[in-house]
């Protein structure tokens, strides 16, 4: 059983959205927990759920070593033989006042392994985010790829934005699904074949 997440606490403490502000101040990062907090999937293993951190960098590329290239070409909308170093730092080390990246640390093997992870990257001058999500082949169906998209929903309601929005490939049907059911809307996407805008108005 999936683990509940109080999230009515947490919206309790949101500011304002956008449309009710007279100017939007530059974001102020938010306290952050230490440790994150402890989840489950609906089979029972345990995960941490925290932001991405620095030291994550060796674990992300130990992931991205044990995806399929259909998996690879889901994440990133092509097909990638590795990842590169200087694209793994720039994936750890974010700017946290126009993005967010949250983990789900598997503590139960050391070292502790990355087997999901959901970030968003804030554009600015249209008040809204882009987001991307992956959860390990071995990990998914538990609930975990939801929790990840809430999460980040969250997250850009707390900064005040208009909108949510991300590509996704046509044949990705366990995350049109997914973004459906959490009210995701589809839009046309005619500069990108065989891919499809999906949106989820703030």
């Amino acid at each position: 059983m999936n683990a509940a997440i109080d999230y009515d606490s947490h919206r309790a403490m949101l500011p304002p959205r956008s449309n009710e502000r007279f100017a939007r101040p530059r974001l102020i990062e938010l306290p952050r927990p230490a440790k994150g907090e402890r989840v489950q999937a609906h089979d029972g293993r345990e995960l941490r759920l925290r932001h991405i951190e620095p030291g994550d960098m060796a674990a992300l590329k130990r992931q991205f070593a044990r995806l399929s290239p259909e998996d690879i070409r889901r994440r990133f909308l092509h097909s990638m033989s590795e990842l590169p170093e200087p694209m793994a730092q720039r994936l750890c080390r974010i700017d946290p006042a126009i993005e967010t990246a949250f983990v789900l640390m598997d503590e139960t093997v050391k070292p502790a392994e990355l087997r999901g992870v959901g970030r968003i990257y804030v554009d600015e001058a249209a008040n809204s985010a882009e987001f991307s999500v992956l959860v390990e082949p071995s990990w998914t169906r538990q609930g975990l790829g939801a929790l990840l998209m809430q999460r980040l929903v969250d997250d850009c309601r707390r900064r005040g934005l208009h909108e949510i929005w991300g590509y996704v490939l046509l044949e990705n049907r366990p995350m049109l699904q997914l973004c459906k059911e959490l009210g995701f809307k589809r839009r046309p996407s005619p500069d990108e074949p065989g891919t499809t805008q999906i949106a989820l108005q703030l």
